[in-house]
């Protein structure tokens, strides 16, 4: 049989071992936890440029060229001047 001292120090041993297991495992989770958020931080922010810069473009194909307006629920909607606009365009 083993001395009381050496079970002593076994279970000791043991006993830290397993408490530092636990708290080195919550130590990694936390920083795992920190780099999923600062990722999908990020990765808003890109989606976020990507739809603002895709806004822009689709503003700037709407704009007219012309400066006819072919909205027709625009108050500043003038069908003579859009119907002249085609006619030159198509000719």
């Amino acid at each position: 049989m083993a001395s009381p001292t050496v079970n002593v120090v076994r279970y000791t041993a043991l006993l830290t071992g397993v408490f530092y297991g636990i708290v080195h495992r919550r130590t990694l989770q936390k920083q795992h936890d920190e780099e999923r958020l600062q990722h999908a931080i990020h990765e808003r922010e890109h989606l976020v440029g990507q739809a603002k810069e895709a806004f822009k473009k689709k503003q700037e194909e709407a704009k007219p060229k012309s400066g006819v307006i072919t909205n027709p629920e625009d108050p500043k909607f003038d069908l003579e001047k859009l119907v002249a606009t085609w006619e030159r365009e198509s000719s």
